[in-house]
C-alpha cells in the first residue's frame, strides 16, 4: 500500500551561494516518495526572517490603508514596479504585534490601537523561507499621528494611500493590486468585515 506516510526527506547537503540582504542557499535532499522510492533533489532557498503584515480598516468611512513603493521583483517579471500593498516589514527580533504596530507607524503614520491576530502563512513555500503574521485593526482619521512614508536611514521611499475597500477588490480583479499578501487580507476583509467594527 502506498502513501504518504512513507514520504520523507533528508538534507544531505547544503553550500551557502549568497550572503548578502539574504542568504541563499543550494540544497541536496534525498527524498523518499510515497512509494518507497528515494531521489537526489537540489533546490535553492531563500532564508528570508520572520515578517508581518496588518489591514488597517476605517469602518466608518469603509477605507482600508495601504502603501505604495519600489518592488524590484515586479520590474524584473514585467509589472509596475511601484506596488500597492499593506503595511508589512521584517520582525527584526521583535514579536509579531510588536513589529507590525512599529511598521504600521513607520509606513503610514497610523498609530494602531487594538491589533488582531489572524493568521500566518509562507507565500512562496517552494523556495522562502519567510513566514508572514497576519493582523487586522480597527482605525480612524484621529488615529493619523505621522506622515508615515518610512524610514530615511532605510531609503524608504513610501505613498500612503486611503482606498474604499471596494475600490480595492476591483483594484484586485484589474490586476492594479497584485501583492499575494494584501490581496489574502483584502479578501479576509470582505468575509469578516461585520466583525471589524
Amino acid at each position: 500500500m502506498t502513501g504518504f506516510g512513507k514520504a520523507k526527506a533528508e538534507i544531505v547537503g547544503e553550500k551557502t551561494l549568497a550572503d548578502q540582504w539574504t542568504r541563499l542557499s543550494s540544497f541536496e535532499v534525498d527524498y523518499t516518495d510515497s512509494r518507497g522510492e528515494t531521489h537526489r533533489l537540489k533546490r535553492e532557498i531563500y532564508h528570508r526572517t520572520p515578517a508581518a503584515c496588518i489591514l488597517l480598516y476605517d469602518p466608518k468611512r469603509e477605507t482600508v490603508v495601504l502603501v505604495r513603493q519600489f518592488r524590484l521583483p515586479a520590474q524584473l517579471a514585467g509589472e509596475p514596479a511601484w506596488m500597492i500593498e499593506v503595511p508589512a516589514g521584517l520582525l527584526d527580533d521583535d514579536e509579531p504585534e510588536a513589529a507590525i504596530r512599529r511598521e504600521a507607524m513607520e509606513e503610514t503614520g497610523f498609530r494602531v490601537r487594538d491589533v488582531r491576530f489572524l493568521f500566518k502563512a509562507l507565500t512562496s513555500p517552494g523556495s522562502v523561507t519567510e513566514v508572514i503574521h497576519f493582523f487586522a485593526a480597527v482605525i480612524d482619521t484621529t488615529d493619523r499621528v505621522a506622515d508615515g512614508g518610512g524610514l530615511a536611514e532605510e531609503h524608504e521611499d513610501i505613498e500612503v494611500l486611503e482606498i474604499r475597500l471596494s475600490d480595492a477588490l476591483a483594484m484586485i480583479e484589474r490586476g492594479d493590486i497584485y501583492d499575494a499578501k494584501t490581496i489574502m487580507l483584502l479578501q479576509w476583509a470582505v468575509l469578516n468585515v461585520a466583525g471589524l467594527k
